[in-house]
């Protein structure tokens, strides 16, 4: 899988979680959860991030975490349910992925496998990166992400 190092700024975000079962659940959180949030407090056309606070291959399925964030301004005041977060700044591998939901496991497991193998991966949470004017083709499903990894310095 081709990547970039990039150096990447800490990020303020608002966020709602997901709790179960990571691959067709996210999706239909971001649908039927996180978009309508994000749209009823004005939070659209901005730079969104998906975050998996577990590992799947070691947490139970119900267990796993997952926080649908999007970036906010320094005084943006975060009201319930959402709270308030922060991507780290930080040295990541950075994929670009184009491709559907159910595509998506294999390219994190590929992308995590590659980096392993090349000695590169650090500990530091892992992330998708979805660009401010995202957008889902309605026939196909297929869609354009960055997948962001920690890398040793």
């Amino acid at each position: 899988m081709k990547y970039e190092i990039k150096e990447l700024p800490e990020v303020r975000v608002a966020y709602l979680r997901y709790k179960g079962p990571f691959g067709a659940g996210i999706g239909e959180f971001w649908k039927e959860v996180f978009t309508p949030w994000q749209k009823a407090y004005g939070l659209v056309n901005k730079v969104t991030y998906g975050v998996a606070q577990d590992d799947p291959s070691t947490t139970p399925a119900s267990e796993c975490r997952y926080d649908a964030c999007v970036e906010v301004s320094a005084d943006y005041e975060v009201k319930p349910p959402a709270q308030l977060g922060s991507i780290p700044a930080g040295r990541y591998a950075v994929a670009q992925f184009k491709g559907t939901a159910d595509q998506v496991p294999a390219a994190w497991g590929e992308f995590f496998g590659q980096l392993h193998a090349e000695g590169k991966a650090d500990a530091g949470v892992c992330f998708e990166r979805y660009p401010a004017d995202y957008a889902m083709d309605p026939v196909t499903g297929e869609f354009s992400s960055e997948l962001c990894i920690p890398v040793k310095a």
